[in-house]
């Protein structure tokens, strides 16, 4: 299985369109079963009409009990397939919405009764499936995006190949990291944490590599570096991104000889560790800039594995709000529900357990979990500085587009006044904030921000 496998990262999404749309797609495609019953199945697609179901006389015969005799048609063009509902018991869905007919191309994923089906392109490796668990390790996810995820790594985590985990802040790369680690070989070898983005530049190499007495003024005794701490087990690289472009080589030669030499020792020590390293940049695009070497990138991202925002997989939230409640008597009222699944969520999971916790050292004795004491009351439409609630103003918007303005109003306004609560520092804002500095960024683009008063 290659390299390009195992890579995770974001695929463009392919938009609802009217049956009319042109979603161009390549001569040959393949419908492949994702989840369900008949896992791993895949029908071959050319231009012409298929059927999905049961019947067998359906091109796709599916052994699912909640798809119907005849649940698809699919008519494939060169302007794209048009999937039609054929009156079928359950429905169809794509993109969490219910329809009769809809137009897709490559990347689509269509749900019937308990069975997920893939558009895909036809490929000359067989494709990674995803996970039947919505588990791996600490992380959760019952999303196809999730599960997609932890396939992957219930491969990986077999193997003693490097990792690099992208994602948000927020995400869990280190519960990822951990999970990888206890589904492995080295389960029972030490795990290291070193994060260099609390580290002082000075002091980098001897955290990695270590150092002997008297190697630097307040070195009064020898100190084994992160990389012999983890000897037989696990180092987690927290912050790759951060490492400068002078200490970067050294951190290569030991990847690469499996050799470590403490600041100031005159001979090198043999390690046995296997490497995962973590980011929240784009080291392609930091190798791009020149910031980030580009064999030192290939060397960590082995295999690289992208964790989403929770924004782009909200449909998990209810589990994660199960989870940070097991063992609690406490409701969720739907006002609350309807909260969480709205929010955009820019600190991710961490944060929405963070808010959890709040709500649950502020609720008392009433044991009911309301929107109020979540400290979201800046989402828009909720409340007022002065506490008076405050209803946006009902014009001939659609609620959809009403909804989208009020909500980009609110993020200018928040990252406005987050920056300039932070002197302009973008960096301190992101911290502030429990911002991922990418995501950040992005919005201070988006809206053009500028010229922040201190």
């Amino acid at each position: 299985m290659s390299v390009d496998e195992w890579d995770t990262g974001e695929v463009p999404r392919t938009d609802i369109a009217d049956p009319g749309k042109q979603v161009p797609v390549p001569d040959r495609l393949r419908v492949l079963v994702l989840s369900g019953p008949d896992q791993g199945k895949q029908l071959l697609l050319e231009r012409g009409t298929y059927l999905v179901g049961k019947a067998p006389t359906c091109d796709l015969q599916l052994s699912d009990g909640a798809v119907s005799r005849q649940h698809l048609e699919l008519q494939v063009t060169g302007g794209g397939v048009l999937v039609k509902d054929m009156g079928s018991t359950n429905g169809a869905f794509f993109g969490g919405a219910r329809f009769n007919e809809v137009t897709v191309g490559p990347g689509a994923v269509v749900t019937i009764g308990g069975t997920e089906l893939k558009l895909a392109t036809v490929e000359r490796s067989h494709p990674i499936l995803p996970s039947s668990s919505d588990r791996f390790g600490s992380l959760l996810g019952p999303s196809l995006r999730m599960r997609e995820v932890f396939a992957v790594l219930e491969l990986v985590a077999q193997s003693d190949v490097a990792v690099l985990i992208e994602g948000e802040t927020g995400t869990g790369k280190e519960l990822c990291a951990e999970a990888i680690r206890s589904a492995g070989p080295r389960a029972r070898g030490p795990f290291v944490v070193c994060d260099l983005a609390g580290i002082s530049r000075s002091l980098i190499e001897s955290e990695l590599f270590g150092h002997v007495r008297g190697a630097f003024t307040g070195a009064d005794r020898d100190r084994e570096g992160a990389f012999q701490q983890a000897h037989g087990g696990t180092i987690f690289i927290d912050e790759i991104g951060e490492l400068e472009l002078d200490m970067q080589p050294r951190l290569l030669r030991a990847l690469e000889s499996r050799k470590v030499k403490p600041v100031g020792a005159p001979q090198y020590r043999e390690v046995d560790v296997r490497v995962v390293a973590a980011t929240n940049r784009d080291l392609r695009e930091e190798v791009k800039a020149g910031r980030f070497r580009d064999d030192l990138y290939h060397r960590l991202a082995v295999v690289r594995v992208t964790l989403p925002p929770l924004r782009e997989r909200k449909e998990d939230i209810a589990a994660l709000v199960a989870l940070f409640l097991t063992g609690k008597d406490v409701e969720v009222p739907s006002e609350t529900m309807g909260l969480f699944t709205e929010y955009d969520w820019p600190g991710n999971v961490r944060e929405l357990k963070n808010v959890i916790d709040r709500g649950l050292s502020l609720m008392g004795q009433t044991r009911v979990l309301h929107p109020s004491l979540l400290g979201l009351e800046a989402m828009p439409g909720t409340s007022t500085p002065g506490g008076a609630q405050h209803w946006p103003t009902l014009g001939n918007e659609h609620f959809r587009d009403a909804k989208e303005r009020l909500i980009a109003s609110w993020e200018r306004d928040y990252v406005t006044q987050l920056l300039r609560r932070a002197g302009g520092n973008v960096s301190k804002a992101a911290r502030e904030g429990g911002l991922d500095r990418v995501y950040l960024h992005r919005l201070i683009k988006k809206y053009n921000i500028a010229n922040v008063d201190e």
